[in-house]
C-alpha cells in the first residue's frame, strides 16, 4: 500500500509527487502518458527560459523520481474508497491502494465523473468540467484530492505547478496532523 497515489504525471503530478516524496511518503504516480504539456513550447515558466513540453515532464519526473517517487505507465479506470481507511485506484494492469489519491488529469475529468467525484462547470476557456473541490484541493469522495487545471486553476505550467504543490502540502497536513512546512536552507560552501 501506498501512503500517496498521483494520478497524471504533468506539472501538477510531478510537482505533487515532489513534495509527498520529499517528506517521506510512500507515492507513486499513475500516467498515460498523455499531458497536454507534451505539445507546449514553455516560456513563461519560472526559473526556465523556455523549454519544450516534453523535456519539461522529463525533468519533474526525473526530480520526482530523485527524491524517491515511483512511476508506473499505465490508464487508469476508476478510483474508490474502500473500508473508510484506504482508496483503490483501479489500472489496465491491476490495482493499487493509498491512504490519498491525488488527481491531476489536466483538462480530463473523464475518471472522476466514472467514479462518481463531484465535477463543475469549469471557467478556463477550452475546459468546460472541472472536479469540484474545496479550497484544500479536497473532492466529494474522502481521501481523493485534485489539482492543477482538471481542479479548475489555469493550464499555465507554472500555475498547475503551483498547485500541485499546495495540495500535496495539504495532504501531508492531514496526514501529519500539524500544518507541513517543506523549506530547504542553503548550503554553506
Amino acid at each position: 500500500m501506498y501512503d500517496v497515489i498521483i494520478v497524471g504525471a504533468g506539472p501538477a503530478g510531478a510537482s505533487a509527487a515532489l513534495f509527498t516524496a520529499k517528506a517521506g511518503k510512500k507515492t507513486l504516480v499513475l500516467d498515460n502518458d498523455q499531458s497536454m504539456t507534451k505539445a507546449a513550447w514553455v516560456e513563461n515558466h519560472y526559473g526556465v527560459p523556455e523549454i519544450e513540453g516534453p523535456k519539461l515532464l522529463q525533468t519533474g519526473k526525473d526530480q520526482a523520481e530523485k527524491l524517491g517517487a515511483e512511476f508506473v505507465k499505465t490508464q487508469v479506470n476508476n478510483v474508490k474508497k474502500v473500508d473508510g481507511q484506504r482508496v483503490t485506484v483501479g489500472t489496465d494492469d491491476g490495482d493499487y491502494e493509498a491512504e490519498h489519491v491525488i488527481l491531476t488529469t489536466g483538462g480530463n475529468t473523464k475518471l472522476a465523473e466514472m467514479s462518481g467525484i463531484k465535477t463543475t462547470e469549469g471557467t478556463e476557456p477550452r475546459i468546460k468540467t472541472i472536479i469540484d473541490t474545496d479550497h484544500a484541493g479536497k473532492t466529494s469522495v474522502e481521501g481523493v484530492w485534485a489539482a492543477g487545471t482538471v481542479a479548475g486553476v489555469s493550464v499555465h505550467t507554472i500555475i498547475t505547478a503551483g498547485d500541485g504543490a499546495k495540495v500535496a502540502i495539504n495532504v501531508l497536513t492531514e496526514m501529519n496532523g500539524e500544518r507541513y512546512v517543506d523549506h530547504d536552507v542553503l548550503k554553506s560552501k
